[in-house]
């Protein structure tokens, strides 16, 4: 007899959500965290966005949780880019790393030898 063992949709979301919830705390957090702790919280919130795949509600919760969405931008960047950043804020962006390269190159070419 075969058994599954994922969970419900509505039990994995809540699982997700509660995650979601701990990462912006643990990116929010003024106190010092553990490597291994953040580690650990991005790894099962990966776990749980494998699962959940594509359905709408996940789209929700990367609404809600801005740590959570780029932790999924991030995962899901070799196939679809930048894909919920705001166009004008990853021109922005772009452009500021840009504006930096340049400031960077151009003071290193005023050094001496």
């Amino acid at each position: 007899m075969k058994t599954s063992h994922s969970m419900q949709s509505p039990a994995r979301l809540a699982v997700a959500v509660l995650l979601s919830q701990l990462l912006e705390r643990l990116d929010r957090s003024v106190e010092p965290v553990g490597a291994e702790q953040y580690r650990s919280v991005v790894r099962h919130l990966k776990e749980e966005f494998d699962e959940l795949g594509s359905e709408r509600a996940l789209s929700a919760l990367l609404d809600a949780f801005p740590s959570a969405a780029e932790l999924y931008e991030n995962l899901n960047y070799q196939h679809a880019g930048l894909c919920r950043s705001p166009l004008a804020l990853s021109l922005s962006s772009e452009q500021q790393a840009l504006a930096l390269i340049t400031r960077v190159r151009r003071a290193a070419g005023k050094q001496p030898g």
